[in-house]
């Protein structure tokens, strides 16, 4: 088995690299990595209705949309994330238990009971630390979870806040849980990195024929060409969401107004837009504008900036506009 220690935080290049190695290196891996703050949603999420739009604006916070399905995560650098991919000719794919009891032993050498719970979970004294998803490629599986050590719980609770009447779609949606960090039930302080070390020692010691691999430059070159063409792209992050309704009624000093969309592929194919406003020009034509564009504020505050939108609906700024559509 391979043992992969990652030093590139950057979220796109790793949530690249799992997919490069799945399908690309024979071995059995196993890796451990950081990422910069970040929000990654499941594969089969609506990425609009998991995340703060505003909080994720406001902190320049990258979304990412993974191979595997499950809920929504925020990382940050006291987050370590672990991969498992294996081959299985057995078809016995599917093994949450199996794949994270390594990280329960390790807990147990520092004295802290943890515990496989529900579905996927990992807990300490009933609240979540560990989120965990599995994703199946031929006879392969890439089982990945998820490490809180010593995140910034606010920023997770205020990056993954979101408004749950604005959609309606058959996506999964995250379950929120209680949270905790590692490191507040630690009877000695460690940091991040010495815990790092000691789950790589971990996998070293107690499997066989285990070599330490480090990405070669042409393993760079070909992920960085994945990040590219798929993992820093709207239409795998936004676009590959399934098809929803977005809505939303909001007083402002042009009066109430009220956005009902219909969006499919990241596409809005249709929009109505409904309010006792006061308008110059009919809120058709504005309305023609918007539809076919994609749900991404870029594009949409890009195409709205060649109009005078107070000639539409009367006394409002484009900004306060284009947030509403969010």
């Amino acid at each position: 088995m391979l043992c992969i220690k990652r030093k590139n935080t950057n979220p796109y290049f790793n949530l690249a690299a799992e997919e490069y190695v799945l399908k690309n290196i024979e071995d059995d891996c196993f890796m451990l990595w950081r990422n910069e703050p970040c929000i990654v949603v499941g594969k089969h999420q609506n990425t609009l209705a998991e995340i703060n739009i505003e909080y994720i604006k406001d902190n320049n916070i990258p979304v990412v949309r993974r191979l595997s399905g499950g809920g929504a995560v925020f990382h940050d650098l006291g987050n370590i994330n672990f991969t498992f991919i294996k081959k299985d000719e057995n078809e016995n794919l599917i093994n949450f238990r199996k794949y994270t009891e390594p990280i329960l032993e390790v807990l147990k050498s520092l004295n802290i009971e943890a515990k496989f719970e529900g579905r996927n979970d990992l807990t300490i004294d009933g609240k979540k630390f560990s989120g965990n998803a599995e994703h199946v490629w031929k006879n392969k599986v890439l089982h990945h979870g998820t490490l809180l050590f010593s995140s910034e719980i606010n920023d997770l609770s205020s990056a993954l806040k979101v408004d749950p009447s604005k959609f309606t779609d058959k996506a999964v949606k995250s379950v929120r849980s209680r949270v905790t960090n590692i490191s507040e039930h630690l009877h000695q302080p460690m940091h991040v990195m010495e815990f790092y070390d000691l789950i790589i020692n971990y996998i070293v010691n107690t499997n066989e024929d285990v070599n330490l691999y480090e990405f070669t430059d042409d393993d760079i070159t070909k992920i960085n060409q994945l990040v590219e063409s798929k993992y820093n792209t709207w239409e795998w992050n936004f676009g590959y969401s399934p098809k929803y309704n977005f809505n939303k009624n909001i007083r402002t000093p042009a009066g109430n107004i009220e956005i009902n969309m219909e969006v499919s592929n990241g596409i809005i194919q249709e929009i109505k837009i409904y309010g006792d406003f006061f308008n110059k020009y009919d809120i058709e034509e504005l309305e023609n504008i918007i539809r076919n564009l994609p749900h991404d504020l870029t594009s949409i505050k890009g195409k709205l900036v060649e109009i005078n939108i107070e000639n539409y609906i009367n006394n409002i700024q484009l900004d306060e506009f284009v947030d509403m559509l969010f």
